[in-house]
């Protein structure tokens, strides 16, 4: 068995103790956080917050309150333990601590999701993904892809639960660009499991409506509004996922829908391509 935080109790509790304070990577959230967020109304099992604007930029002074309000509820309910739907650059995804295996392993319930299908790690800012991983490939380009629509594959460090993907010794790293998950991860404090918000095999939602089948699941989901021009299917192509397990060199595992643009900063720092297997 793992030695990961316990991730069990009641969630009242638990953000009944909260003043939010800033996670063990320093965070710039400080202020005690009072009031609790007022949900909307929202399928059985789940609450609904909607975020001011789209939530991919930080809401002005005006709008403050929504937003820590959200954010709030967000980090209460996966310190509880529980998974919540957010919205991220790409694609409206599944959320949870990735150092709670209870929690992991509801994520592969909700979804019907093979459990041999690794979840992502989505961090706050590009600093903690020294911690998370074994770094081979130059600071500037983790600089240059991060934050951004891409999920960059490198040797999992000893600090992720030994329950994360048991079955590689490898881990995908998201920071999205997108002002509400960067924060939201900053103020948890720790790995965040990410997915995208849908069954298994079916397509990936750009609106909370398309995957209203799954909120009786879910303990909240933060609606940050449409993402992307639904209209086109690139859209739904999720982020770019780079194999840079191996020094010099780099995999395409899928393209995404930033193939081109991360292509070209991979070459620039003078990583080639892997052969096909």
């Amino acid at each position: 068995m793992s030695s990961v935080r316990p991730c069990k109790g009641l969630r009242a509790a638990v953000a009944a103790s909260m003043g939010l304070s800033e996670g063990p990577a320093g965070s710039a959230w400080r202020e005690r956080l009072l009031r609790p967020p007022s949900p909307a109304p929202a399928a059985p099992g789940a609450r609904l917050l909607r975020l001011p604007g789209s939530g991919a930029v930080r809401a002005a002074n005006l709008e403050r309150a929504g937003w820590t309000e959200a954010l709030r509820a967000a980090v209460a309910e996966m310190r509880a333990g529980a998974v919540v739907a957010v919205p991220t650059d790409t694609l409206y995804g599944l959320a949870c601590s990735a150092s709670c295996s209870e929690a992991l392993s509801a994520v592969y319930r909700i979804k019907g999701r093979n459990e041999i299908k690794p979840l992502a790690v989505c961090l706050g800012r590009v600093a903690d993904v020294y911690r998370y991983c074994h770094v081979r490939v130059p600071e500037g380009l983790l600089n240059d892809l991060l934050p951004g629509p891409v999920t960059l594959v490198m040797e999992r460090s000893e600090e992720l639960n030994k329950d994360l993907n048991p079955f590689t010794p490898l881990v995908g790293i998201r920071i999205p660009d997108h002002a509400f998950m960067q924060d939201l991860a900053q103020v948890f404090g720790g790995p965040l499991a990410l997915t995208s918000a849908n069954l298994s095999s079916q397509a990936s939602s750009l609106k909370v409506e398309e995957f209203q089948d799954l909120w009786p699941h879910l303990s909240l989901v933060i609606d940050g509004g449409p993402i992307g021009d639904g209209q086109s299917p690139k859209c739904r192509l999720g982020s770019t996922v780079v194999d840079l397990s191996v020094p010099g060199k780099f995999g395409i595992i899928r393209p995404g829908c930033a193939l081109e643009s991360t292509t070209a900063i991979l070459q620039k720092y003078g990583l080639f391509p892997s052969p096909s297997p």
